[in-house]
């Protein structure tokens, strides 16, 4: 008797860690899944929606300071050693999730909890403000969903 593989039709990530490493590996997630044609929404939150933010007055992305979540780093480093080393670097990650159609959400709590409320967000992909609702009413009950 062969077991029938069935694969999750839709992922669906909380994204909410602040950690540059753990929103670098959710877009990782996020651009393969959509590569192999399912379906996928990032719902970014709490720490994680520094990931979203314009740069500043200075020029530089939000997310490029974001800490490691084990060791000593920032993005901006990390990013760096990724790409001496082959790996994907995050705005490749972000472009690839862009272009193969992933949905941005970003969760108005979240903006409100940070002090983010008001500032402006990444202007290269609709970012839809929304709430945990709207997320889990997009969820799919045969697909996965993941918190980072």
């Amino acid at each position: 008797m062969t077991a029938e593989k069935s694969a999750p039709d839709k992922l669906s990530l909380v994204v909410y860690a602040g950690h540059f490493d753990k929103v670098h590996y959710a877009l990782v997630m996020a651009s393969a899944a959509a590569a192999i044609g399912r379906p996928v929404t990032l719902f970014f939150t709490m720490g994680a929606c520094e990931a979203l933010r314009r740069p500043g007055d200075d020029g530089v992305w939000p997310w490029t300071r974001m800490p490691l979540s084990e060791g000593d780093g920032t993005g901006e480093n990390t990013d760096r050693a990724y790409a001496e080393k082959g790996v994907a670097t995050f705005n490749e990650l972000w472009e690839a999730c862009v272009a193969l159609g992933v949905r941005f959400l970003v969760c108005e709590m979240g903006l409100r909890a940070r002090g983010l409320e008001g500032e402006p967000l990444r202007d290269d992909v609709e970012i839809e403000r929304s709430g945990v609702v709207t997320f889990i009413d997009d969820a799919s009950k045969d697909g996965i969903v993941l918190i980072i």
